[in-house]
């Protein structure tokens, strides 16, 4: 999970600095897909075999939660606002969405002492607010949402890490390439050759990859929630970053914000005590950390 954390404030300053390369969002969208699908090549017949296992509601959640979809509406968010707000909202609101999601699918109930953990979160992300990144602010919860599903998603799922990154991948680069290829949306790939290889390593080969993998274990081993929670770490990283790499000042809000969402983060998992479940007949966590019926 550290190592995730550490991918993803680099996948927040990269999504920031996109307006200030010579690429557009579908060019690094096309960096960010085909670079794992190209790495991980090897592992695309098994992961084949195993998918007329995996539930299709899996499958379509972990393509939609990181595939292209997710990746547009954060693009987007981090184009109206600051590295460090999505740094800063994206991680920060996911726990929350995957307490509420989680309370939903899983049949997971919380503590109340980790729901004001999570209000202080919350609060924290309110914060950042302004009338000049409010519509930002918008899109960045939705980017979190959209993550969120993955998260469960991971949890749910029967592929190994590696199946997992290529059955977001693939249809995402896919749908990307055809868009550039058709010419539906600009592009500038041939005439950018630095900002092409920053963002394979960063894109590519961290978030597409390392970040991928990193955080499928990490779910498998700590639980949804948990995985979530440390995740919300990421924004001391990248506010701290991108103050050097772009320039950004770090202001009053955002240094208030990122007080309370640590905050929560670090009393959400002191606070968790033996899981309550609902008692109905959705499938509940096991003590061995598996799903049985």
């Amino acid at each position: 999970m550290a190592a995730t954390v550490v991918v993803w404030a680099g996948f927040a300053l990269s999504i920031r600095g996109i307006g200030a390369s010579g690429l557009t969002t579908m060019d690094v969208a096309l960096i960010r897909f085909t670079t794992p699908v190209i790495l991980l090549s090897p592992w695309i017949p098994r992961t084949l075999r195993s998918l007329s296992r995996e539930r299709p509601a899996v499958v379509a959640a972990l393509c939609v939660g990181a595939g292209l979809p997710y990746f547009a509406v954060s693009a987007l968010g981090g184009s109206l606002t600051s590295a460090a707000l999505v740094g800063l909202v994206i991680p920060g609101v996911v726990p929350i969405f995957v307490a509420v999601l989680a309370y939903r699918s899983l049949g997971l109930r919380i503590r109340r002492a980790q729901a004001a953990a999570l209000g202080v979160i919350l609060i924290g992300v309110a914060a950042s607010v302004s009338w000049r990144t409010g519509g930002g602010i918008v899109v960045l919860l939705v980017a979190g949402l959209i993550w969120s599903v993955y998260t469960l998603a991971l949890r749910s799922t029967r592929l190994d890490p590696a199946g997992a990154a290529l059955v977001l991948c693939v249809p995402s680069a896919l749908v990307t390439a055809a868009l550039i290829g058709f010419g539906l949306v600009p592009s500038h790939l041939t005439s950018n050759g630095d900002d092409v290889l920053l963002y394979v390593a960063v894109q590519g080969i961290g978030v597409g990859v390392i970040a991928a993998l990193c955080y499928s274990i990490a779910i498998r081993n700590l639980g949804p929630r948990m995985a979530a929670c440390l995740g919300a770490l990421a924004p001391a990283l990248t506010t701290i970053t991108a103050v050097p790499l772009l320039g950004e000042p770090i202001t009053t809000s955002t240094l208030v914000s990122l007080a309370l969402i640590v905050t929560g983060v670090v009393l959400f998992p002191l606070l968790e005590g033996k899981p309550h479940h609902v008692a109905d007949r959705r499938p509940v966590v096991a003590a061995h950390g598996g799903l049985r019926r």
